[in-house]
């Protein structure tokens, strides 16, 4: 960013309007003549630091394996912290909030807005306030771009445009990167029915993620009409199922006439995405390698998110702030005959008392008889087990 000599008068919005004219017409020239999109990421976040006016930029990639947001690009961080750094994907995460909804949010204060987290790394660089918009490929959220302050700033309408302009620009180049490397692995397995199938896969992953994108912005604009409270914890309980459905979708991979997800790497990506979640609580996951269909997984991905987060609610109230507690998921295959048991266990204090119009158990029940399992829970004083064994049938 090129300082403003002494005495200079602030640039008017006419003048900065020019200067993001200038910058995206050099973004769009960049990305017409890389081959690298790494290093063009990095320049990128550079030239939006310049048309903002700001010290801190980074470029977020989504991560389906571990359902976070990694920074693949940056300026103005601390060594080590760019291509390491990782942020929840999460709706109280505020590139999780733009990522899931497909929107661009700003805050002037992380203070006035206690339904945010703010990271560690935006601690540990004093941030205060920020900007994000969406980075898109395809109508789907590939990542977010996002500028961060160390100063309350309020940012103008016109630096949020100038964001989602770039972010379409970086966003092009993203996609006819993965469409050239996609040509070229066609080329050379033409005739191959299963790379159709994986492209005919990828684009239905796309249409599901817009749609679940839509969705979970519609539920963040009614959670906004309401107090906290009640509503509120609900509709975080909705959201939380819909992003369990929506993790089983990224786990899709194609075999045969059927789509099949990698249950252990489903389950590993919820726990990341429920650990994000939660206030020192840890997720420990042991799981042995099982394919099941669609159909057949998201239940068994809604019981781990049903009852991982209730014990994460209500298992650990002893501890301080829930310091200390573990949440400890098991997937066994080679139960019995062709079955398989998913078991999540806490060290918490037990069930204090049954809630009778409680409805986590009764759903986890539920799940259950959709894919033929059954349901058993433990619960002592030295903690919580709840079993689901079920027949594991592709």
């Amino acid at each position: 960013m090129s300082a403003r000599p002494a005495g200079a008068a602030p640039p008017s919005d006419v003048d900065k309007l020019r200067r993001h004219v200038r910058i995206l017409v050099e973004l769009g020239r960049m990305a017409g003549h890389h081959t690298n999109p790494e290093r063009f990421l990095d320049q990128a976040v550079v030239q939006v630091g310049r048309a903002i006016e700001i010290h801190h930029v980074k470029i977020l990639r989504y991560r389906r394996a571990t359902a976070d947001l990694l920074m693949v690009a940056g300026t103005g961080w601390k060594e080590g912290v760019v291509r390491s750094a990782t942020f929840a994907s999460d709706l109280k995460s505020p590139p999780g909030w733009s990522f899931q909804t497909g929107e661009p949010i700003c805050i002037e204060d992380f203070d006035k807005v206690p339904e945010f987290a703010i990271s560690q790394t935006l601690k540990e660089h004093d941030i205060v306030s920020l900007a994000n918009v969406p980075i898109l490929t395809d109508g789907a959220a590939w990542g977010v771009l996002e500028v961060d302050s160390t100063v309350h700033r309020d940012f103008t309408q016109d630096s949020v445009q100038f964001m989602v302009a770039a972010a379409a620009i970086i966003g092009s180049l993203l996609r006819d990167d993965t469409s050239s490397r996609g040509e070229a692995a066609a080329l050379a397995e033409a005739a191959a029915q299963a790379q159709h199938r994986e492209i005919l896969l990828r684009e239905l992953q796309h249409r599901v993620k817009n749609n679940f994108q839509l969705i979970l912005a519609s539920i963040g604009l009614q959670k906004r009409r309401f107090p906290e409270g009640e509503t509120h914890r609900a509709l975080d309980h909705i959201t939380n199922r819909i992003n369990a459905i929506s993790l089983a979708h990224d786990q899709l991979a194609p075999r045969q006439d059927m789509q099949a997800v990698d249950v252990a790497r489903y389950l590993r990506a919820l726990c990341a995405s429920i650990e994000q979640q939660v206030e020192d609580v840890a997720l420990d996951i042991e799981a042995d390698e099982v394919e099941l269909s669609i159909d057949r997984a998201v239940p068994l991905g809604l019981i781990l998110n049903e009852a991982a987060t209730n014990s994460a609610k209500h298992a650990f109230p002893a501890h301080a702030g829930g310091s200390g507690g573990r949440i400890t998921i098991k997937l066994k295959a080679g139960i019995g005959f062709g079955e398989g048991r998913l078991t999540v266990s806490d060290n918490g204090q037990g069930i204090q008392k049954k809630n009778p119009t409680g409805s986590g158990l009764k759903l986890i029940e539920s799940l259950a008889r959709q894919i033929g399992g059954q349901v058993e829970i433990e619960s002592s004083s030295s903690g919580t087990t709840t079993m689901v064994t079920f027949p594991i049938i592709s």
